[in-house]
């Protein structure tokens, strides 16, 4: 199931399950629910799926669109507008975070990768090894058994979230822009105050990799940035193994191809 969130001029907010192409607006059935967290909220509270309760629902839905449409307009003059799959009414209570060192490419680097670091005296590793390390011991923990952390960062509050056709700036203090194509993974903190993943989405994570290398404890700032993700939140990916592309291009041309860019659990 893919959802997404988009707004149209004078109807404010709202969200939508993408059916074959179509959008089926869920908040022209409950207009209290304008963002897809107060969905969750409704779900949580009588104990079932989100995934169903928007089933449920869809069925009922008194507006549609062409995702298409949604995904051509880049102002509200041009109709509905999409906006990022998954944010919060106020910005303040959205975090965006990331992790690194959590994933090989494939399972041959990893294997590959494994072998060297053992190898090696612990003593002798770089932080970043031996992070990646701690991650291939203990990344995954026994049922009830709390894992090793992964590297983990701070990108801003809801403010920084740019959508679909919006603009990436590039502050006054950056030395760089670069574009990051990443797995983003949404998650709601429920009633009784655990981590719920509401599902996956495609991120342009937009970073300054020339501060970034000058230093790798520069990682911090050099995140301080907008990001973009979305357009769709996919509910139910198995995220094994995902391939990605990241292509740049001006005025038509093509000026940067990443090439196969392997990630996933």
């Amino acid at each position: 199931m893919n959802v997404v969130q988009f707004e149209i001029k004078g109807q404010g907010r709202r969200f939508g399950v993408n059916v074959d192409g179509t959008i089926l607006d869920i908040t022209s059935r409950r207009p209290e629910w304008t963002h897809l967290v107060h969905a969750f909220h409704a779900a949580d509270k009588q104990g079932i799926p989100l995934k169903q309760l928007l089933q449920e629902e869809s069925k009922e839905a008194r507006q549609f669109f062409k995702f298409t449409d949604l995904w051509k307009n880049a102002d509200l003059e041009d109709g509905p507008v999409l906006r990022p799959p998954v944010d919060h009414p106020d910005p303040h209570l959205l975090f965006v975070t990331g992790t690194g060192l959590t994933h090989t490419g494939s399972m041959q680097s990893r294997d590959q990768m494994h072998a060297k670091l053992v190898a090696e005296e612990e003593s002798q590793m770089s932080d970043s090894r031996r992070m990646f390390l701690m991650g291939l011991r203990e990344g995954r923990p026994p049922e009830g058994k709390r894992g090793i952390a992964p590297e983990w960062f701070y990108k801003g509050n809801g403010s920084i979230l740019r959508a679909h056709r919006e603009t990436l700036d590039i502050p006054p203090f950056a030395l760089d822009g670069g574009e990051e194509p990443e797995i983003v993974g949404c998650y709601v903190i429920d009633a009784r105050g655990t981590p719920r993943r509401l599902g996956l989405t495609l991120s342009n994570e937009w970073s300054d990799h020339a501060t970034e290398q000058i230093n790798y404890l520069y990682l911090a700032p050099s995140k301080l940035r907008q990001c973009s993700f979305g357009p769709e939140l996919v509910l139910d990916h198995d995220f094994q193994k995902i391939e990605l592309y990241c292509t740049v291009t001006r005025n038509g041309e093509t000026i940067y191809d990443s090439g196969k860019l392997l990630s996933g659990q």
